[in-house]
Formats: C-alpha cells, structure tokens, sequence
C-alpha cells in the first residue's frame, strides 16, 4: 500500500476485502487511519480552480486577517474529513449488506478527494491541520462502529443527519469565507454538493430517522469539535 494512496479510499476505486482476514482488516484500518490522519492524500478529483475569468481576484494575495480566517475555517473542514473517513471506515467494518458497503466506500472515496483538497488549500494558507486529529478520528471510527452496530437502518440515518449537518456548516463557511478567497470557496462548494448528494443515497437506501435527543446530541458534540479545530 503507497502511504499518500491508501487502498481503496484515496484515489483509487474501491477494493473488495471479503477476503482479508481477520487480523489482515485490522491492519488494513490502521493503514487507513495513519495515512487519514498524517499523509497528504492523492485525491480521484482534481481540486476545484476557479476560472480567472469570472474570479481575476483569484490572484490576489489574501490579506493577513483574511488569511488567518481562511486557514481557520479549512482546517476545521479538513478535520470535518478526517471524520468522514473515520465514520465510514467504523460503518464499512460493521455492515454485512454488500450494497451498503459499497454505498460507504464509494462514498469514502469522494470524502477522500476532500480530504485531500482540504490539506492542500491548508499548506498553501501557510497553515496546519488539527493537532488534535487523531482525537477526532479515533472517537469518529467509534461512532460509526456503533451505529453499524446497531443496524444498518440505524447507520444509514446517522450518515443522513451528518450529512445534513455538515451540508448546513459548509453553507456557513461559504457566508464567512473571504470574497476574496475564491480558491477556498470553490472547493466548500462542490463539498457542500457532494454531501447533499451522499446524504441522498443514504436515504434511498432505507435510513432510519434518528430521535431528535440524538440529534441535539450530535450537534453539540460537532460544536466542540469545530470550535477546537479552529485554533488548534
């Protein structure tokens, strides 16, 4: 497996692991979780440009407040990724339904290519990603084992109301990204659209709708984790 390409969700089709045994899918989830957590990703997209065109600030050297909110905000959507790929790996883990595991890979895969956008837009804002990402990955992969745990139903409507939730986040940053960080809000936006998109499937797929207890629940777990990642 190449570090900065992981096996299957990193810019690459998914790949079966029916096969794998037991200790060979542990080792395949440790892989994962390193290269999520500290590699740069090869993302299966390329990251969006925009046209100079209709954006001829998108040369425009950010100012250094500007700059410091822009880093801000995509550090906290590269941790938002680091989760994604946690969650999934924990429902992918859990799920017997081959449907459904292809659903969580593929869709692994996109939140891949965001991953990896994500921490590019960062090093070229001058800035890190989380400290605390392992934190978060480890306590996400917990979440989406649970939930596969306690039915697919029950996994699918937690991926929809991440999805909505998180769909809703990306809204915001692109109302409190700088005008002229065209760069950043490009990349926000087809993220935005894509997790609509995954939030979809999810439902097509027979998602359960989740107490609103565990609704609220969700929300403010993802309020103390944006407000960290924001500075650290």
């Amino acid at each position: 497996m190449n570090a900065s390409s992981p096996r299957r969700f990193f810019g690459s089709e998914p790949a079966p692991r029916a096969h794998l045994s037991p200790l060979d899918r542990m080792l395949d989830g440790v892989g994962h979780a390193l290269a999520t957590i500290w590699a740069a990703p090869t993302p299966s997209r390329k990251a969006p440009r925009p046209s100079l065109t209709d954006h001829p600030q998108a040369t425009h050297v950010l100012e250094d407040q500007d700059r410091r909110l822009s880093a801000g905000l995509m550090r906290v959507n590269h941790v938002g990724e680091v989760c994604a790929q946690a969650l999934y790996e924990g429902q992918a883990a859990t799920t017997r339904d081959p449907r459904l595991l292809r659903f969580f890979q593929r869709a692994a895969l996109e939140e891949g290519d965001h991953l990896a956008w994500t921490r590019e837009r960062l090093e070229e804002l001058g800035a890190r990603p989380s400290l605390f990402n392992p934190l978060w990955y480890g306590g996400a992969f917990a979440l989406g084992a649970l939930a596969g745990r306690l039915g697919d139903s029950v996994s699918l409507g937690f991926t929809v109301e991440t999805e909505r939730q998180v769909e809703e986040h990306l809204a915001g940053h692109l109302d409190r990204l700088p005008a002229a960080d065209v760069q950043s809000r490009a990349i926000v936006d087809v993220m935005r659209r894509d997790e609509v998109h995954h939030g979809q499937e999810a439902r097509a797929l027979g998602a359960a709708a989740l107490p609103t207890p565990v609704r609220w629940a969700m929300r403010a777990a993802a309020r103390v984790m944006t407000t960290t990642a924001y500075r650290i």
